[in-house]
């Protein structure tokens, strides 16, 4: 039997924290609910979620703070920001900040739950099984089997856009992959997000791989490539 999906919620308002909880408990979801930024980060790794929804009005910290945090500690759980502000530059900052995803409120409860369970089928499975096959790129392997990539024997902290991403380019370094292809990988089935999502990816992972001994370099017109520092 499968396992429910485990949820950390982090919504500081009441009514609609336990709406949530409520609907998405009656979904088959496993549902932990934390109400101020300065807990959530706490809540967040004793709770070993699949997935986060993320407010980002919240006391103590805001949302977009919780999620720099956590990042910066190394928690790549897959990360929806629900919230009101849901201009462009709010979407952006947030994907910039570490987000996976963005649900603007007000939101239909069946596009919610679609989301966060597309955020968990682009997870990698993770196991310890031996014999794997293995890519290798300056500093860095990637284990296929398992879908960790390391460097210099840790596993390299990426959220799941930013692991989809590095796994496509480590199997060819030195070969392009277009933005179009990168896209589709890394933004399945997601037509509302716009192209230029994929660059917010890269930036982000670009500064990750400082020091690896690999750089992502973007190609004009014809995508972007992992080339290994000589």
């Amino acid at each position: 039997m499968t396992s429910p999906l485990k949820l950390l919620l982090i919504e500081d308002d009441a009514a609609m924290q336990t709406a949530l909880q409520r609907a998405l408990s009656r979904r088959g979801m496993d549902v932990c609910a934390c109400t101020d930024g300065r807990l959530a980060l706490a809540q967040w790794t004793a709770a070993q979620p699949d997935v986060v929804v993320l407010d980002l009005s919240l006391p103590g910290l805001d949302g977009l703070q919780v999620l720099e945090q956590a990042r910066r500690q190394g928690l790549a759980t897959p990360v929806l920001i629900l919230t009101a502000r849901g201009t462009v530059g709010d979407r952006i900052i947030g994907l910039n900040t570490g987000a996976d995803d963005y649900l603007p409120k007000p939101f239909d409860l069946d596009e919610l739950e679609a989301r966060l369970r597309a955020l968990i089928r682009r997870r990698p499975a993770h196991n310890t099984e031996s014999g794997s096959t293995a890519y290798l790129a300056g500093t860095l392997r990637y284990e296929k089997e398992s879908g960790a990539i390391y460097h210099q024997g840790l596993v390299l902290e990426l959220t799941p856009r930013e692991l989809t991403l590095l796994q496509t380019l480590i199997v060819k370094p030195g070969h392009a992959v277009s933005k179009e292809k990168l896209f589709e990988l890394v933004f399945p089935g997601e037509a509302e997000v716009q192209y230029e999502a994929v660059e917010v990816v890269v930036y982000r992972l670009r500064k990750k791989l400082v020091g690896t001994g690999v750089t992502l370099v973007t190609l004009r017109g014809l995508g972007y490539l992992l080339k290994v520092d000589a």
